[in-house]
């Protein structure tokens, strides 16, 4: 019985419940249940299964149809990549290219005296565009003549105020601006009043 004791006392150590009616002399352990500890699930490993072994010829036979198959479908898409997609905005209806004999206007004769003022009015928009070009290049010239006669001037004070001056801005190189279009707009015009 005393051997029987002797053991229970020497596992009660590892015990994690309530020990079966005897105590520990001058140990301070305790004995209760344990709520922090926790054991895993015990998992089961299967034995790897044995990698078949393929014959080199198969496996090349395979990777060349791969291949043939990318290949075809490369082609594919190259020869669709020539045809353009149709835009049904740009198609004419079948209808209106049957009726195109009725609905070519023919325009009538102009007046002689009608095409010589048009012959002057495109002269004189002509020679007015020129004379403005000139008038623009002219004062570019004046322009550029100033900015380089006030550059050495800026030398001849200081050559290091004139090589600041030369640095390229790179604050104003993504310039945008809208400038004037070709025809002013019309005063009081409504494109929506047009279509109704």
């Amino acid at each position: 019985m005393f051997a029987y004791k002797s053991l229970l006392r020497e596992f009660s150590k590892l015990s994690t419940g309530p020990h079966f009616g005897f105590v520990v002399p001058n140990r301070k352990i305790f004995l209760g249940y344990a709520n922090n500890v926790q054991v895993s699930q015990a998992l089961w490993a299967e034995p790897l299964k044995k990698k078949k072994r393929l014959d080199p010829l198969v496996v090349k036979a395979r990777e060349e149809r791969k291949k043939k198959k990318l290949e075809k479908q490369i082609r594919r898409l190259e020869k669709n990549a020539r045809q353009m997609k149709p835009i049904e905005e740009c198609e004419i209806p079948l209808n209106i290219l049957d009726e195109r004999e009725k609905r070519t206007r023919i325009n009538p004769p102009l007046a002689d005296h009608e095409t010589e003022r048009r012959a002057r009015l495109e002269k004189n928009w002509a020679l007015y565009k020129q004379n403005q070009h000139l008038k623009d290049i002219k004062m570019l010239d004046r322009i550029m003549f100033s900015q380089q006669k006030a550059l050495d001037e800026l030398r001849v004070e200081s050559e290091e105020l004139y090589q600041e001056a030369i640095q390229i801005d790179f604050h104003l190189i993504p310039f945008t601006s809208s400038g004037p279009v070709e025809t002013p707009p019309i005063d009081k015009y409504d494109p929506w009043t047009e279509i109704i």
